[in-house]
C-alpha cells in the first residue's frame, strides 16, 4: 500500500527526459520510493521542498500531508540543481 499519491509539477522532467535510459531507470526507482514514508532532507528553512539523492542526481518534492500527496518539482545533477533552487 501506497503511502502517498505522486504528483508530478509541470516542467519537472527538463533535465531528466535528456538523461540516459539507466539514470532515468535509478531515479524513477527512487522516485516511486518517495511513495512510502521516505521523506528526504529540508531543502532550506523557509522553503517548502525537500531533496532525495540518488548518486549525483536531485530530486526536489513538496509534500501535502493533509493530501497524503508527494509533488516532484524538480530532478537534475547537482550543478543544474544549484542553479535551480539558487532562484528562491
Amino acid at each position: 500500500m501506497e503511502d502517498y499519491e505522486l504528483d508530478f509539477a509541470k516542467g519537472w522532467d527538463v533535465y531528466f527526459r535528456n538523461f540516459d535510459k539507466s539514470v532515468q531507470l535509478r531515479i524513477t526507482k527512487k522516485v516511486l520510493q518517495l511513495a512510502g514514508p521516505l521523506s528526504g532532507r529540508h531543502l532550506r528553512f523557509g522553503l517548502p521542498f525537500f531533496v532525495e539523492e540518488v548518486g549525483s542526481y536531485r530530486i526536489v518534492f513538496e509534500i501535502f500531508e493533509s493530501e497524503r500527496k508527494k509533488r516532484i518539482v524538480f530532478v537534475g545533477n547537482h550543478k543544474q540543481y544549484v542553479k535551480w533552487y539558487s532562484k528562491f
